[in-house]
């Protein structure tokens, strides 16, 4: 019997909208049979930030036990799944901190050959959902990683509309994690543990 895939979710998300969908592409996961880990990165930001949105500071203390991630997690792993807000078109700092933890085992050889992709929100529609999944897919090249983005491999990838992989608008907080994004999230998990397992029996 084939030993299940080891998927690794890791996240950054400031009011919840990345921590939501990083929940549905976890039982996706699980129910596609594979062994997973939902962790997060550590927050940067000071607290009195944090305190001073409402949001926040809600999601910072809902979400105070889900483990942090560390380089040991990735290193466990046959596939990751990124996932953070856009910040300027680019990935979140915390985020990239994280991956930037990564170099010790980038310089063993130990990220090649891994399943990677990620997932993304931002405030507005257009507001550098693209450019920020190719910018965390950047790193992967580095890794000698191998992209599983969703592309429109399912009908339904043609109503979200994102071939780069999960993303959501959440018009700053006023558009909850919708039937879309939820199905968009199963997609690529399935896809994800699909490839990896494939990967994993060759």
């Amino acid at each position: 019997m084939a030993t299940p895939v080891k998927l690794v979710i890791v996240y950054y998300s400031s009011t919840g909208t990345i921590a939501e969908v990083a929940k549905e592409l976890c039982d996706a996961g699980l129910k596609a049979g594979a062994e997973v880990r939902l962790l997060k990165v550590a927050e940067l930001a000071p607290q009195a930030a944090i305190d001073s949105n409402p949001a926040w500071a809600a999601n910072h203390a809902a979400t105070a036990d889900v483990p942090v991630a560390t380089p040991a997690d990735v290193e466990w792993a046959d596939a990751v799944i990124f996932g953070t807000p856009t910040r300027f078109g680019n990935v979140s700092s915390q985020l990239k901190q994280f991956i930037d933890t990564l170099g010790g085992l980038w310089a063993e050889g130990k990220l090649a050959n891994k399943v990677y992709s990620g997932f993304v929100s931002t405030a507005t529609a257009h507001a550098g959902q693209e450019s920020t999944l190719l910018a965390l897919y950047n790193s992967v090249h580095h890794f000698g990683g191998i992209i599983a983005s969703p592309g429109f491999t399912d009908p339904t990838k043609f109503v979200d509309g994102n071939p780069y992989g999960t993303s959501h608008v959440d018009g700053q907080l006023n558009n909850p994690v919708d039937d879309v994004t939820r199905t968009a999230a199963r997609i690529q998990a399935e896809r994800v543990v699909q490839i990896a397992a494939q990967l994993k029996s060759a």
